[in-house]
This record gives structure tokens, sequence and C-alpha cells, in this order.
């Protein structure tokens, strides 16, 4: 499961509000990408590039729906780490997340190059609120095959929420991508975070003089 809001800031400026992040290639993959929103749209289109030429190679045994998260993840590992060594980097933080030979594939490459993997991943300030979140459901590789999708897209949502309360450049509005090994690429766009409630919020006092 994999999910991104909908908003692109120009700094403070709220500018751009249906903004999809999210980019599903083939059957198995969706590629999320955060940062730099021309950066993002040149990574789309050499995405789409990859796919073409993918796809017209008759002679290559897999087609475009059989495009492995692997393939897509070394591919823009490979364009990360050369952007950055021409010191001309890509200002974007990207997850690949699919099913590969029936198992859940999750893998991060930011603007360095730098790549990792785990269980649960994010990006920007997702990074600091929703990473701890979901290590409570998914903390190693075990507890994925533990975790049901209903749990798993819950746990999600609830981070979307959080990072909504708690980021001044996040967006209620957001898609969800859901990659199943039998039922395939499952894509909701256009969803919205509800039930939201800022009592919690009630005796929070802002900067300046106070009068209590």
């Amino acid at each position: 499961v994999i999910a991104a809001d909908n908003l692109g800031s120009y700094g403070s400026l709220l500018r751009f509000n249906n903004v999809e992040r999210l980019i599903p290639v083939g059957d198995n993959t969706v590629v999320g990408v955060s940062g730099d929103i021309s950066d993002m749209q040149h990574i789309e289109t050499l995405i789409d590039e990859l796919v073409t030429e993918n796809n017209y190679d008759n002679s290559f045994a897999d087609s475009v729906e059989g495009l492995k998260p692997s393939y897509v993840f070394e591919y823009l590992a490979a364009v990360m780490y050369h952007r950055r060594s021409k010191f001309n980097p890509l200002w974007n933080a990207i997850i690949v997340a699919g099913v590969e030979d029936g198992k859940p594939f999750s893998r991060y490459v930011n603007l360095l190059g730098v790549t990792y993997s785990s269980p649960s991943l994010a990006t920007g300030f997702g990074s600091y609120m929703a990473v701890p979140l979901l290590r409570k459901l998914v903390d190693r590789d075990s507890d994925v095959a533990n975790l049901d999708l209903q749990t798993a897209e819950n746990a999600i949502v609830e981070c979307l929420k959080v990072l909504f309360y708690r980021d001044a450049r996040s967006s209620k509005q957001y898609s969800l991508a859901i990659i199943d090994k039998d039922l395939g690429l499952q894509f909701k766009s256009n969803q919205r975070i509800e039930n939201l409630s800022w009592s919690f919020a009630k005796d929070i006092k802002g900067y300046g003089t106070q009068k209590v």
C-alpha cells in the first residue's frame, strides 16, 4: 500500500491542489515521488520512455505488464546517482513499491542516489512522523506476512491524517494505490481524509503576546 497527498506548494503558497505523485507502472509497480514538481515530471517522462521501449521490444521476454519493480527501481536509482554525479541532481525522493515473485517490494532512493529498503518507508516530513507509526505494525520483514490488507490501508490513511495535522504543506486530498499479488493494481484517486477534529488543539496558543 502506498499513498501521497495531491498538494503542490510554491514556497509557503499552497498553489496546486491536484498534483498526482503516484505513477503506476504496469500491473505490479507504483512509483511515488516527493519533492520538486518539475523534476518529478521529468522522472515521469523517463518512466514513460522506459515502458514504451520495453513494450516495443518484442524480443524482450517481459512485456509492460511484467516490468518488475526491481527493474524500475534500479533504473531510477541509476538516474538519480548519475544526475547527482553531474552536480545537477533531481530534487526528489522516490519510493518504488510493488509485488515481485509473489513478495512485497519497497525501496527508496533520494537526490543523492542513496538507496535502502525497509518494510515501511516514507519521504519528506513523513520520514519523521509516519515511519514510527508504521513501525508499530511492521518493524521487520516477518511482520508483513501477518498484516492484513485492511489494517495496512487504515494505517496509511491514519498517517496521512497525522501529517495533515502536523505539516503545513499537506492536503486532505490524496491518492492511494494497492498492489496485490492476486488482485493486481488498485488505484484510488481523489480520496479525502475524513473525521478530522481539532479539539485536541483547543489549548494550544500561538506565538506572540498572550492574554490569559
